[in-house]
């Protein structure tokens, strides 16, 4: 058993009494910062939210370069100033929606959803009609929260799928007051009965909403992401052919002018078997919509995220 796994609870491990020390220490902080910036606007949290984008931006290089060589992977005829400037903007708006999310732990105020772009309601009527569930795909493009807000907000029948943090007490802080407080289900993805209740969701007819767009430690193919081979989580397609569950990608997308809207489009399913290549197939099909997405609003993306094995780095000159 590897060291990250004997000292992680999610897998039944322990912390050392160094961990235990340093969590402590990071929980204390956490809801000290939650009660402190609750007290602040939602417009002051965004700004503020964008400056530690900023900052973060400026003093984690590591991270900084690894953005750089995703964006080059995926946005190859960008020139190294183009690609800079859109790194960037990636960060502040990854802070701004930090920001936003915060201004939601505070379960007083009213959350604004996302406007049903043209066709997205009537696209998850329609899945939703089939009666054997939906399978809702989505990813951390913009304001991701605000998306399973709009779906309960809608009077929809939806439950989304997380990982629980590495230490409970910040799920149960930030999980419980940003999700389960606002009416929306969750399961966690390692809990103890998971695999039940994803199934009892589907075979109820609701819409069971799953990220597929980060690398996980869970078992994946490799499909196109991005323009580029990637592990992608085969969980998701594995259950919708199962089961005969419709599939949708559903994320924000710019609507008229600026402003944001949520998209929903169904993928097909029908000529696919629920077999490893099938499985390959749907997770192919997914992960194309997802990236058309990603490319249409690239600053909205986690681009930090190590999405690509550490051995197919790109060269980049920041």
């Amino acid at each position: 058993m590897t060291a990250h796994v004997v000292h992680d609870l999610r897998e039944g491990g322990r912390w050392s009494l160094g961990q235990r020390v340093k969590n402590d220490a990071i929980f204390v902080l956490a809801s000290l910062a939650l009660s402190t910036v609750g007290r602040l606007s939602p417009r002051a949290l965004r700004v503020a939210g964008r400056a530690i984008g900023a900052i973060a931006h400026a003093i984690l290089p590591r991270t900084r370069r690894r953005a750089h060589e995703n964006v080059a992977r995926a946005f190859p005829d960008l020139d190294a100033a183009a690609r800079r400037a859109l790194v960037r903007r990636a960060y502040r708006t990854l802070g701004e929606n930090l920001g936003e999310a915060i201004a939601m732990l505070d379960r007083r105020r009213a959350v604004a959803p996302l406007p049903f772009g043209p066709g997205a309601r009537e696209a998850l009527d329609e899945a939703l009609a089939r009666g054997r569930g939906v399978l809702f795909a989505s990813a951390h493009l913009g304001p991701w929260e605000r998306v399973a807000a709009t779906l309960v907000m809608a009077g929809l029948p939806f439950a989304a799928v997380t990982r629980e943090a590495y230490d409970p007490r910040l799920t149960r802080l930030v999980y419980g007051r940003l999700r389960a407080d606002r009416g929306l289900t969750t399961i966690a993805r390692g809990a103890p009965g998971a695999a039940a209740a994803l199934l009892r969701t589907l075979r109820r007819g609701h819409i069971l909403g799953v990220p597929m767009d980060l690398a996980s430690r869970v078992p994946s193919v490799e499909a196109p992401f991005l323009g580029h081979p990637a592990p992608t989580p085969v969980g998701p397609a594995r259950l919708a052919l199962r089961t005969g569950a419709a599939v949708v990608v559903g994320l924000p997308a710019k609507g008229d002018g600026d402003a944001l809207v949520l998209a929903v489009t169904p993928i097909e399913t029908a000529d696919l078997d629920a077999t490893p290549d099938g499985e390959r197939v749907l997770s192919t099909r997914i992960n194309d919509v997802l990236s058309a997405h990603i490319r249409a609003l690239p600053e909205a993306w986690v681009w930090m995220h190590p999405r690509w094995p550490a051995s197919e780095r790109v060269k980049t000159t920041l």
